[in-house]
C-alpha cells in the first residue's frame, strides 16, 4: 500500500501546484479584463488578443483547477444520501463513484477531445478574429485538464482504499496506527 500511497502524494503534489498557478491565472485574468476595458474606454483602443486571453485564461483555470476542487473535495456532490450514511459508507460511495463514473468519464472525454486538439494543431489553427491568437494550445486544455481530473481520481481511490484499510491521516499523510 505504501507505493500506491506515495504515488498518490505525487498526484497530489501536482494538482497542488496547478491549483496554486490556477489561483495566479484567476488574478491575472482579472487584471487583464480590467486593462482592456480601460484602455478601450480611455483611448479608444481595444485588441482581439487580449480579449481572448481571458477566455483561454478561464479556460485553463476550469480546467485544471477541477482537479485541485476534487483534490481539496470542495466539489459539487449531492449530499441528500451521502450525509446519512456512516464513515465507511461515505468511502465506500465515494471509491464506487470515482471508479465507475469519474475516472471512465474523463478518459472518456480526454480521448474523444484528442482529434479535436489534433485537427487545431495540424492545420495551424488561429482565431478567424483579427489579431486574435492561436487556437490549438488552448484546444490541447481540454484532453489535458481532464487526464489532470482522471489521474487526480486515482490518487482519491487510493485514499479511500487506504481509509478502509485502517491507514488514517496523519501531517496530510496515509499510515497505519500504531497498534
Amino acid at each position: 500500500m505504501r507505493p500506491l500511497l506515495a504515488l498518490s502524494n505525487s498526484i497530489d503534489w501536482l494538482n497542488e501546484k496547478l491549483g496554486g498557478v490556477c489561483n495566479w491565472l484567476v488574478l491575472a485574468a482579472c487584471v487583464v479584463s480590467a486593462a482592456n476595458a480601460m484602455i478601450r474606454y480611455a483611448f479608444g483602443y481595444s485588441s482581439n488578443a487580449w480579449l481572448e486571453l481571458q477566455w483561454y485564461m478561464f479556460a485553463v483555470f476550469v480546467m485544471f483547477g477541477a482537479s485541485y476542487t476534487f483534490k481539496k473535495n470542495e466539489h459539487v456532490r449531492v449530499e441528500i444520501i451521502y450525509l446519512m450514511l456512516s464513515e465507511r459508507g461515505q468511502l465506500k460511495l465515494d471509491l464506487i463513484g470515482t471508479l465507475f463514473f469519474l475516472i471512465p468519464s474523463c478518459l472518456l472525454l480526454a480521448y474523444l477531445s484528442w482529434p479535436f486538439f489534433m485537427q487545431a494543431y495540424a492545420v495551424g489553427e488561429t482565431s478567424s478574429n483579427a489579431g486574435g491568437l492561436l487556437r490549438w494550445p488552448i484546444k490541447l486544455v481540454v484532453p489535458v485538464g481532464f487526464v489532470f481530473l482522471a489521474l487526480q481520481g486515482v490518487s482519491e481511490v487510493i485514499k479511500r482504499i487506504a481509509a478502509l484499510q485502517g491507514y488514517v491521516v496523519i501531517d496530510a499523510k496515509y499510515e497505519r496506527p500504531t497498534q
